[in-house]
């Protein structure tokens, strides 16, 4: 794969990155991994019946979830650049209210909940190893300064990566204790993605993507077909 088609963070990333080494050709071959971050406490401890990867509408209700729309899209692929089809991706995040679905956040927050956000959705990803969720721009809440969105990656019966993005240039990415972990700055580059309001949407919604790429493994091979 060409690198002319790779994101813009991860061309910029490897030009940075490549200044370091002397066999420049050899590096341009690989990308950068995402980095892992913690799944944190509130995977969801009782998965909900609507499991799509639209987190906005649950099953066939007509009202929608509170939040600024966002649709999420990227791709997973392998260090080499390479689609991973039939990859499950997870993603889970609080509500515009700051709570999760969770009964340890839910319970004793359930005043709280938006009864209209699902919390939770799967998406199983194309031949391009393309992935899209509908959901809501993520908020801080008390403890986590920097909004985020977790996220897991699967195949079969294997986890390949956990992890969480965050909003590029928000204030409180720096005073997140989470995001401050990854104290390598190319790691917390690889964490961020901006969130664009989308020129042509009459309801204010918002454009994310985040292409995830799964490190090194001997089984490579394995997660391409």
């Amino acid at each position: 794969m060409s690198q002319l088609h790779l994101p813009d963070r991860r061309l910029f990333l490897g030009s940075l990155a490549a200044s370091f080494f002397t066999v420049r050709g050899a590096f341009a071959e690989q990308l950068f991994s995402t980095p892992p971050l913690t799944e944190g406490p509130f995977y969801p401890d009782k998965l909900p019946l609507d499991l799509d990867n639209d987190l906005i509408i649950i099953n066939d209700s007509i009202t929608p979830a509170v939040g600024q729309i966002s649709h999420l899209t990227g791709r997973v692929l392998t260090a080499s650049g390479s689609p991973v089809k039939d990859a499950t991706v997870e993603i889970w995040q609080c509500d515009a209210n700051a709570v999760y679905l969770h009964t340890r956040d839910s319970g004793p927050k359930s005043g709280q909940q938006d009864k209209h956000f699902q919390g939770f959705g799967r998406f199983t990803t194309a031949s391009d190893g393309g992935y899209r969720f509908r959901t809501i721009k993520p908020v801080p809440y008390p403890g986590r300064p920097a909004p985020h969105i977790h996220f897991k990656v699967k195949k079969g019966d294997r986890e390949l990566l956990t992890s969480q993005l965050m909003i590029r240039g928000h204030e409180g990415n720096l005073r997140d204790g989470v995001f401050s972990g990854a104290r390598d700055l190319i790691d917390r580059e690889l964490l961020m993605t901006d969130f664009k309001l989308m020129p042509d949407s009459k309801t204010g919604d918002y454009s994310a993507r985040f292409d995830i790429v799964l490190g090194r493994t001997p089984d490579e091979r394995d997660l391409r077909s």
